[in-house]
């Protein structure tokens, strides 16, 4: 709240007033809170590390929003613009934003940032201690983080590590910016969202507002840093381990698809006698922006021929590495499915083979791909009946389908009517797609599991 008041002051804006008052309301109540439970050092069960995870992302949403409410957008508005910044979705309701305050575009671009690594990750990195209760509350958290492989001896360690590379290379994204011809704010605003993998932009027309093939190339160098695990990234920054990046299947697969998706677009370009540089330019990005569930644009991607920007949609789908802030199903999933379809294939040519499923050179362990599989099955299930919800709204078809599949894979942009934003949609169609966005946030079983009677009656 105080980094947008400050931009009001340095811009002389009438409504920099509202961030104090929304500043005091949440200190108050927080003081509140801290009062009433001080001196109790219970430890966290793991039944309240769930609860605390889900009302944390709620919550955040509720309070977010207080300031849009304030510069006069609806309620419903500007909770689905807070849900869509602090789960990094880029869904975004409004128009003109170059109009807007520059202290409420930067304020978009803040819930963002701390939505990227999630502020829980902040809060267990400073805290002393948090016993088994931080460990929980860690392993919810971080977006498909594999809680087998610890970073460091204790969870603080690993988040505060986290945090520093996160910092950093926000810090190296501004940097970047400036030097390829961003002015300051702007720089400060797309690092912010760039990192995070967030989307959100000053400009209605995203990216492509500058026209600059350097602005697109640091967008496009750091949209694949944070895609990618950040435990990668932990063992190059302090350990040294140059080659592990190389040697990872994961990421190997996940630049595989990229690659994959860009070869077949610029072919279909070719049939249709529409390759050139230009063209070639926007695939990339484009194809990388989609995939990474970064969600900026140099152009509408739904105005892209024939089947492509249904084949962005999908390579959405599949999303970025586990351990990084990109949203989808996760690579490492994928390939786990993808394997053990092979491995069932297999098993069918030549049923007394013995055939374990391997990434890598790691054997995945048969429970574990029950685990994915499961987890397929409950994101099916979910995906087609938020699409039902949203269907029967009166919305067609392709607008539906890619509108739950940009929230649940907190991608952004859409096709047909929501191509561009999603200020048409009715009441309980915006309220259905933020139920969408923090269930993609949460990975869909942190929610799901609270919402079943055994978990109350743990």
């Amino acid at each position: 709240m105080l980094v947008p008041f400050m931009i009001g002051i340095i811009y002389s804006e009438d409504n920099h007033q509202i961030y104090v008052f929304v500043f005091i309301i949440v200190f108050t109540f927080g003081l509140f809170l801290w009062l009433l439970s001080r001196g109790s050092l219970k430890e966290i069960r793991i039944t309240e590390g769930f609860i605390i995870t889900i009302l944390f992302w709620f919550v955040l949403g509720m309070v977010g929003s207080i300031p849009f409410v304030l510069s006069g957008i609806t309620i419903v508005d500007s909770v689905f613009e807070s849900i869509s910044g602090v789960t990094t979705t880029g869904a975004t309701v409004l128009t003109a934003l170059e109009d807007l305050p520059k202290s409420l575009l930067i304020y978009r671009q803040l819930l963002q940032w701390i939505g990227g690594m999630g502020l829980i990750i902040l809060v267990v990195a400073i805290m002393p201690s948090f016993g088994i209760g931080g460990s929980q509350l860690f392993k919810m958290d971080a977006p498909g983080f594999d809680s087998s492989e610890k970073l460091t001896p204790t969870i603080r360690e690993s988040a505060a590590a986290l945090w520093k590379i996160y910092i950093g290379l926000t810090v190296l994204c501004f940097v970047a910016y400036v030097l390829a011809g961003m002015d300051t704010f702007n720089a400060v605003s797309h690092a912010l969202s760039t990192v995070s993998i967030g989307g959100f932009s000053t400009h209605d027309q995203s990216i492509g507002f500058f026209n600059n093939v350097y602005i697109e190339i640091v967008c496009i160098i750091f949209m694949l840093l944070s895609a990618t695990s950040f435990s990668l990234h932990y063992y190059l920054i302090f350990h040294g381990k140059r080659l592990k990046h190389f040697y990872d299947p994961e990421l190997r697969f996940f630049f595989l698809i990229i690659l994959g998706i860009i070869i077949i677009i610029s072919f279909y370009y070719l049939i249709i006698d529409n390759l050139d540089l230009s063209s070639l330019r926007h695939i990339i990005f484009q194809t990388i922006s989609i995939v990474t569930t970064s969600g900026f644009v140099t152009e509408e991607y739904s105005f892209m021929p024939g089947f492509v920007p249904f084949l962005l949609l999908v390579g959405a789908f599949i999303g970025a590495c586990s351990g990084s802030v990109g949203g989808g199903l996760k690579a490492w999933r994928v390939l786990i499915i993808i394997n053990q379809a092979k491995k069932e294939i297999t098993k069918i040519i030549h049923p007394s083979a013995v055939v374990t499923t391997k990434i890598g050179k790691k054997v995945i362990d048969a429970s574990i791909s029950e685990k994915v599989w499961g987890f397929f099955t409950i994101y099916v299930i979910t995906f087609i009946m938020l699409l039902m919800l949203v269907l029967s709204s009166g919305l067609d078809f392709e607008s539906a389908f890619s509108a739950v599949g940009a929230t649940l894979n907190n991608l952004g942009p859409g096709l047909g009517a929501v191509s561009e934003n999603y200020g048409s949609l009715g009441t309980m169609t915006k309220i259905t797609l933020c139920f969408a966005m923090i269930l993609g946030r949460l990975e869909i079983f942190t929610l799901l599991v609270v919402l079943t009677p055994a978990f109350w009656r743990r």
